[in-house]
């Protein structure tokens, strides 16, 4: 291997340890917080917000414009490849952190804009990172790893733990996923969602701080997106090659 794979591979190791370690104390207290507040909310309110969530991501995952995204078929080295992705990172960074900024200081009506607009631009970011790795976006299974990816970046550390194993050997497992996507689990997928960014994207819809918070937050997240988004994809260029990962 290259001393660039060479990184990757320990770098990756420190990641795998990262998604498998035991949830800590403030992530278990955080968790218990979210599942008896979501308790509290009626029945109703749960299955209109998954609905809702369910309708928004199928439009993004069978939009025309991320379907026809093509894969990097070049025999690009995995150096070369990742520098594109960094660079398609650095770019939803700062297109997030802008839609945040804007949408943050117009008040509570931009302030919930601003969830349907970033959902777009962080499928977006998804598509053009599995494109660019080569994969064809525009097969049913690699749309369900981005699913998976997308999990996995915002998700408590328990779930986290669960979607990452569901990952471990996706060639092999994706064949025995459902052939149809309203089997998926999406009120796990919501609630998993909305509890990760909830308190941050309240704060978004606070007068006077709505737009810094909105600029800061967007871009961590769609930092935090990007790089799991490469982690999941050396997961796979690791198996490909046979190599262990500990």
């Amino acid at each position: 291997m290259s001393p660039y794979e060479d990184a990757v591979v320990r770098e990756l190791n420190l990641w795998r340890q990262k998604m498998m370690r035991k949830p800590s104390a403030v992530n278990r207290l955080s968790k218990n917080l979210q599942t008896r507040m979501n308790k509290i909310i009626p029945e109703k309110v749960h299955q209109a917000i998954t609905a809702t969530i369910k309708q928004m991501t199928r439009a993004v995952l069978f939009g025309a414009e991320f379907l026809t995204r093509q894969p990097v078929l070049e025999p690009l080295t995995l150096e070369e490849r990742e520098e594109r992705v960094r660079d398609r990172i650095s770019f939803y960074k700062t297109a997030g952190a802008a839609e945040g900024g804007v949408t943050g200081a117009g008040g509570i009506l931009l302030g919930l804009a601003d969830f349907p607009l970033l959902l777009a631009l962080k499928m977006k970011l998804l598509f053009e990172i599995a494109a660019i790795y080569g994969y064809p976006v525009n097969e049913y299974k690699e749309r369900l790893y981005i699913m998976h990816i997308f999990q996995l970046a915002f998700s408590s550390q328990e779930r986290r733990q669960f979607v990452y194993q569901q990952m471990i050997n996706w060639q092999a497992k994706s064949q025995q996923l459902p052939a149809d996507i309203d089997q998926f689990d999406w009120r796990t997928f919501q609630q998993e969602y909305r509890d990760y960014i909830d308190l941050v994207k309240m704060a978004q819809l606070v007068p006077g701080i709505g737009a810094a918070v909105g600029l800061v937050a967007n871009y961590r997240l769609m930092d935090a997106l990007g790089k799991t988004a490469m982690n999941a994809y050396r997961m796979r260029w690791a198996e490909a090659r046979e190599l262990e990962i500990s």
